[in-house]
């Protein structure tokens, strides 16, 4: 049976990609930084490991011998209050990570490390594709562009597919997040919501289609060196999502700006180009916006 190792296996994407690899015949085990979890639909296993501890990773490696390793385990929310802390973790727990798997390089068919689509930055209209080249407006875009080069340095013998993936969203993915929190607002009734920036538009998808992409992308030699855009090909305004969820849920609301939610160093609007990912695996399921918001409003 094919083995497949996820660090981040407990978050909110990994739980999902668990148990889409679990029903494709994967046995998949988890690398959690908390405590390990034996409750995650999908995972046959579950390690506790802080990939700061590289002899650590290096044992569970060698024990675990996988086939495919996805490296979702990051700081993913760019208002993270500890800059140091998102950058040794995503940073130098990636080149710990792929300086372990270089001990087992030649069983692995194929390393997935998760990206982001905001290495591209700010300012730039128009539909953003591979060759774009990185221009990061925040801490969050340059720890991941500086992962990407890790990954070009330290998995220089490894086969390494880089994912860029724009927003997405789903049933589970914390509050902190812009449209968790408008959803949670409105599944509370609650007449007022306090959000930042405003006139910022997002290429959305949902979380099952991003890991949809991941598995197929793991199964997919051609894929192998490459960094692909993980995204619909749409931008979605703000307004536009507020409007949906008012719609959806028949509950209104006022929208009041907070200062101190508001970044000077926002991207404004980020919309990728599916074109490489899907000449690689086909078409992907895309699911429309107000299917996933009618989803999460139901759950």
């Amino acid at each position: 049976m094919t083995t497949t190792l996820i660090t981040g296996a407990t978050g909110f994407t990994g739980r999902y990609l668990a148990a889409a690899l679990e029903q494709a015949g994967h046995a998949v085990v988890g690398l959690s930084h908390g405590p390990a979890e034996s409750t995650v639909p999908g995972l046959t296993r579950t390690f506790a490991c802080d990939l700061a501890d590289l002899p650590r990773v290096r044992d569970i490696i060698e024990e675990v011998k996988p086939d495919h390793v996805v490296h979702l385990a990051a700081i993913a929310f760019v208002a993270h209050g500890d800059v140091e802390e998102m950058y040794r973790t995503n940073i130098v727990g990636t080149r710990h990570l792929l300086t372990a798997l270089q001990g087992c390089a030649g069983r692995l068919r194929s390393v997935l490390v998760a990206s982001s689509a905001n290495i591209y930055g700010n300012g730039r209209g128009g539909t953003l594709d591979e060759d774009t080249p990185p221009a990061p407006a925040n801490d969050y875009g340059v720890t991941k562009v500086a992962a990407e080069y890790v990954c070009g340095v330290a998995g220089a013998q490894l086969p390494v597919i880089v994912a860029r993936p724009f927003n997405y969203t789903g049933v589970g993915q914390s509050t902190s997040f812009l449209i968790p929190k408008i959803v949670d607002h409105v599944r509370r009734r609650a007449p007022v919501i306090e959000l930042g920036n405003l006139d910022v538009a997002r290429d959305f998808s949902d979380v099952r289609t991003v890991v949809d992409a991941y598995a197929r992308l793991l199964g997919t030699p051609a894929a192998i060196g490459r960094a692909v855009n993980v995204c619909s090909g749409r931008a979605t305004s703000l307004a536009g999502v507020l409007d949906s969820v008012r719609r959806l849920s028949g509950h209104d609301f006022q929208v009041s700006v907070n200062p101190a939610f508001v970044r000077a160093d926002e991207v404004k609007t980020l919309c990728g180009s599916p074109m490489l990912i899907e000449s690689l695996i086909g078409p992907l399921t895309h699911i429309p916006l107000d299917d996933t918001l009618a989803w999460m409003l139901g759950a």
